[in-house]
């Protein structure tokens, strides 16, 4: 995990709870970031910061940490739809593409967005019986 911007106050993740939201190599990175002590995290699957999963879940959401990690609750679909919509914003506009300025990126992304809207969007066929959605 590279932060791009040492001086910013903090970043804020929104992810899943995929196990590897809550790897040890994520509870390392953060405490390196943190300034933690080595000796704090303990021993995974013994003891500390890094015992089981929900101890290194607790330690990345810790609030006062200047890199956060926010989890939907299980079975947020919603968050799968938004990874849609951005597998679609990159496969059809992002790639091989390029832009000659900020301005130009933003003015043609707004482009994109109300094409889609007139001309691609439609509902998201939701299942939840462990198959995919569907676009």
């Amino acid at each position: 995990m590279l932060m791009s911007d040492p001086a910013a106050a903090g970043w804020h993740f929104v992810m899943d709870r995929l196990n590897t939201h809550m790897s040890e190599a994520a509870v390392r990175t953060v405490a390196k970031i943190e300034g933690a002590a080595e000796k704090e995290l303990g021993v995974k699957g013994k003891s500390g910061i890094l015992k089981n999963m929900k101890t290194r879940a607790a330690y990345l959401s810790d609030v006062s940490h200047k890199v956060v990690f926010h989890y939907t609750p299980k079975h947020a679909s919603w968050l799968n739809q938004i990874e849609i919509w951005f597998s679609i914003l990159v496969r059809r506009f992002l790639k091989r593409n390029s832009f000659t300025s900020t301005e130009d990126l933003k003015a043609r992304l707004h482009q994109f967005v109300e094409f889609f809207n007139e001309k691609m969007a439609k509902p998201f066929k939701w299942t939840y019986k462990g198959r995919p959605l569907q676009a």
